[in-house]
């Protein structure tokens, strides 16, 4: 797909101007408003994957025919921080830069070889869960009922599928799995907690099994405008990189965006 500078949004046909080069409604034909909802819809979650493809020297796929699936909830709390709504709006421009990063963070976990039996810890309203059920056979896990069935709507939009259930993310593993997956949970712990969550996920894994990882890094614009703190942040890429070397994982590989986001992946050894 060519970038449009200007054009009418594919979805809503509202008429929209690109920022930049660099902006993803000009590769994906799609207004800002509808992109930020692309993990909520198949079509729009297929066009945002198009555009990174693009934007990056890739090729695109043809877009996928079919109805679009049926309309999600409303978002909750924990989507309004992904989405920059509500008390996490910072203006268009700041936001932006955010959107940009988020999208490096959805196409690094898209580009990780997690596959067979994973699970993910801590999901939440399951902003990455539909991305990970097409990886492989999902089990998905939150200690809060609530959330789950926000992320249960959001398969089933996708047309995806998976194990939902309430779960301790202490308790320890009924069975090892190809893949474990969290996201804004390790930034939750602090240094010592750390240690013993490492050591769990190393025992949730088989041999050969990858250990992901998204989390946020320590930025201002990372918390709400009415100042509440983001909470405890991760620790710093290096410690990162040692904690997971303690815990007995090998390949392991740390990254961040510029701002806001660290993310890492390490294997348990055979």
């Amino acid at each position: 797909m060519p970038f449009r500078a200007s054009f009418d949004c594919l979805w809503c046909g509202k008429a929209w101007r690109a920022a930049n080069e660099s902006d993803l409604t000009g590769w994906a034909s799609l207004c800002g408003d509808c992109l930020e909802r692309a993990q909520d819809n198949s079509f729009l979650r297929y066009r945002l994957r198009a555009a990174l493809r693009e934007r990056s020297g890739g090729v695109a796929t043809a877009i996928p025919e079919g109805p679009p699936p049926p309309a999600p909830a409303a978002p909750t709390v924990d989507d309004d921080w992904y989405l920059r709504r509500g008390r996490y709006a910072r203006g268009q421009a700041r936001d932006l830069a955010w959107h940009m990063e988020l999208d490096a963070a959805t196409a690094w976990l898209d580009a990780q070889p997690l596959e067979g039996v994973i699970v993910e810890l801590e999901a939440g309203t399951g902003w990455w869960s539909p991305l990970l059920a097409g990886k492989g056979e999902l089990s998905l896990y939150d200690a809060r009922p609530e959330p789950l069935e926000r992320a249960r709507e959001r398969l089933v939009a996708h047309h995806l599928r998976a194990h939902i259930h309430v779960r301790d993310p202490w308790a320890e593993p009924d069975r090892q799995v190809d893949g474990l997956f969290c996201a804004r949970w390790l930034g939750r712990l602090g240094d010592e907690r750390l240690e013993g969550f490492l050591a769990l996920v190393h025992r949730w894994l088989r041999p050969g099994g990858r250990f992901a990882f998204i989390d946020a890094l320590p930025d201002p614009e990372s918390g709400a405008v009415d100042g509440t703190a983001p909470g405890p942040s991760v620790p710093a890429v290096p410690e990162l990189g040692e904690a997971l070397l303690r815990a007995g994982f090998t390949d392991t590989a740390v990254t961040t965006t510029q701002r806001f986001f660290v993310m890492g992946t390490a294997v348990r050894p055979d």
